[in-house]
Protein backbone atom coordinates (compact mmCIF):
# COMPACT_ATOMS: atom_id res chain seq x y z
CA UNK A 1 0.00 0.00 0.00
CA UNK A 2 1.34 3.40 -1.00
CA UNK A 3 0.48 6.69 0.58
CA UNK A 4 0.18 9.12 -2.28
CA UNK A 5 -1.43 12.54 -2.17
CA UNK A 6 -5.13 12.46 -2.94
CA UNK A 7 -5.86 12.35 -6.66
CA UNK A 8 -2.51 10.85 -7.66
CA UNK A 9 -1.94 7.31 -8.71
CA UNK A 10 1.17 5.20 -8.90
CA UNK A 11 2.71 5.36 -12.37
CA UNK A 12 5.91 3.50 -11.47
CA UNK A 13 7.27 1.07 -14.01
CA UNK A 14 9.17 -1.98 -12.92
CA UNK A 15 12.90 -1.74 -13.57
CA UNK A 16 14.37 -4.88 -15.10
CA UNK A 17 18.00 -5.95 -14.85
CA UNK A 18 18.60 -4.85 -18.45
CA UNK A 19 17.09 -1.45 -17.73
CA UNK A 20 19.33 -1.03 -14.70
CA UNK A 21 22.35 -1.91 -16.86
CA UNK A 22 21.30 0.77 -19.38
CA UNK A 23 20.92 3.33 -16.58
CA UNK A 24 24.38 2.40 -15.25
CA UNK A 25 25.85 2.65 -18.77
CA UNK A 26 24.22 6.07 -19.18
CA UNK A 27 25.83 7.25 -15.94
CA UNK A 28 29.24 5.90 -16.97
CA UNK A 29 29.08 7.57 -20.38
CA UNK A 30 28.04 10.89 -18.79
CA UNK A 31 31.09 10.71 -16.50
CA UNK A 32 33.41 9.94 -19.41
CA UNK A 33 31.89 12.77 -21.45
CA UNK A 34 32.39 15.22 -18.56
CA UNK A 35 36.04 14.18 -18.27
CA UNK A 36 36.60 14.62 -22.00
CA UNK A 37 34.80 17.99 -21.94
CA UNK A 38 37.15 19.20 -19.19
CA UNK A 39 40.14 18.03 -21.25
CA UNK A 40 38.72 19.77 -24.33
CA UNK A 41 38.29 23.03 -22.44
CA UNK A 42 41.92 22.92 -21.27
CA UNK A 43 43.17 22.13 -24.77
CA UNK A 44 41.20 25.03 -26.26
CA UNK A 45 42.64 27.42 -23.68
CA UNK A 46 46.13 26.14 -24.46
CA UNK A 47 45.49 26.66 -28.18
CA UNK A 48 44.40 30.25 -27.50
CA UNK A 49 47.64 30.80 -25.58
CA UNK A 50 49.67 29.43 -28.49
CA UNK A 51 47.82 31.68 -30.93
CA UNK A 52 48.43 34.72 -28.73
CA UNK A 53 52.09 33.77 -28.32
CA UNK A 54 52.52 33.34 -32.05
CA UNK A 55 51.04 36.78 -32.67
CA UNK A 56 53.35 38.36 -30.10
CA UNK A 57 56.44 36.63 -31.46
CA UNK A 58 55.74 37.82 -34.99
CA UNK A 59 56.25 41.36 -33.72
CA UNK A 60 59.79 40.57 -32.55
CA UNK A 61 62.99 40.50 -34.58
CA UNK A 62 63.59 37.04 -36.12
CA UNK A 63 67.13 36.74 -34.74
CA UNK A 64 66.30 37.92 -31.24
CA UNK A 65 66.77 35.09 -28.72
CA UNK A 66 63.81 34.24 -26.51
CA UNK A 67 63.22 31.67 -23.82
CA UNK A 68 61.06 28.77 -24.98
CA UNK A 69 59.70 26.23 -22.54
CA UNK A 70 60.37 22.59 -23.38
CA UNK A 71 59.06 20.29 -20.68
CA UNK A 72 60.13 21.84 -17.37
CA UNK A 73 63.12 23.75 -18.74
CA UNK A 74 63.50 26.99 -20.63
CA UNK A 75 65.80 27.07 -23.64
CA UNK A 76 67.07 30.12 -25.54
CA UNK A 77 66.23 29.99 -29.22
CA UNK A 78 65.76 32.43 -32.06
CA UNK A 79 62.30 33.82 -32.61
CA UNK A 80 62.07 32.24 -36.07
CA UNK A 81 62.82 28.77 -34.62
CA UNK A 82 60.32 29.35 -31.82
CA UNK A 83 57.61 30.23 -34.35
CA UNK A 84 58.28 26.99 -36.24
CA UNK A 85 58.08 25.06 -32.96
CA UNK A 86 54.83 26.83 -32.05
CA UNK A 87 53.32 25.93 -35.44
CA UNK A 88 54.17 22.28 -34.88
CA UNK A 89 52.73 22.41 -31.36
CA UNK A 90 49.60 24.09 -32.71
CA UNK A 91 49.08 21.35 -35.30
CA UNK A 92 49.54 18.62 -32.68
CA UNK A 93 47.13 20.42 -30.36
CA UNK A 94 44.56 20.75 -33.16
CA UNK A 95 44.75 16.98 -33.74
CA UNK A 96 44.19 16.35 -30.02
CA UNK A 97 41.23 18.72 -30.01
CA UNK A 98 39.70 16.99 -33.04
CA UNK A 99 40.16 13.58 -31.39
CA UNK A 100 38.52 14.70 -28.13
CA UNK A 101 35.63 16.31 -30.05
CA UNK A 102 35.09 13.03 -31.93
CA UNK A 103 34.98 11.16 -28.61
CA UNK A 104 32.43 13.60 -27.22
CA UNK A 105 30.31 13.24 -30.37
CA UNK A 106 30.37 9.44 -30.04
CA UNK A 107 29.35 9.74 -26.39
CA UNK A 108 26.48 12.03 -27.42
CA UNK A 109 25.27 9.44 -29.94
CA UNK A 110 25.34 6.67 -27.33
CA UNK A 111 23.57 8.88 -24.81
CA UNK A 112 20.89 9.75 -27.37
CA UNK A 113 20.17 6.06 -28.02
CA UNK A 114 20.02 5.28 -24.31
CA UNK A 115 17.77 8.29 -23.62
CA UNK A 116 15.42 7.23 -26.41
CA UNK A 117 15.08 3.73 -24.99
CA UNK A 118 14.84 4.75 -21.33
CA UNK A 119 12.38 7.60 -21.90
CA UNK A 120 10.37 5.27 -24.13
CA UNK A 121 9.99 2.80 -21.29
CA UNK A 122 9.88 5.05 -18.22
CA UNK A 123 8.49 8.30 -19.61
CA UNK A 124 8.33 10.99 -16.94
CA UNK A 125 9.34 8.54 -14.22
CA UNK A 126 13.02 8.96 -15.10
CA UNK A 127 15.06 12.13 -15.39
CA UNK A 128 18.14 11.91 -17.60
CA UNK A 129 18.62 15.66 -18.04
CA UNK A 130 20.93 17.88 -16.06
Amino acid sequence: MELLPEGQRNTATEVSWEDQQRINKFSTIISKKDQQQAILDKLKIEKEYLDDLSTELELLDEDEPIQYKIGDAFVFMKTSKALIKIEADDKALSKKIDHVEELIDSFDEQLGELKKHLYGKFGNNINLER
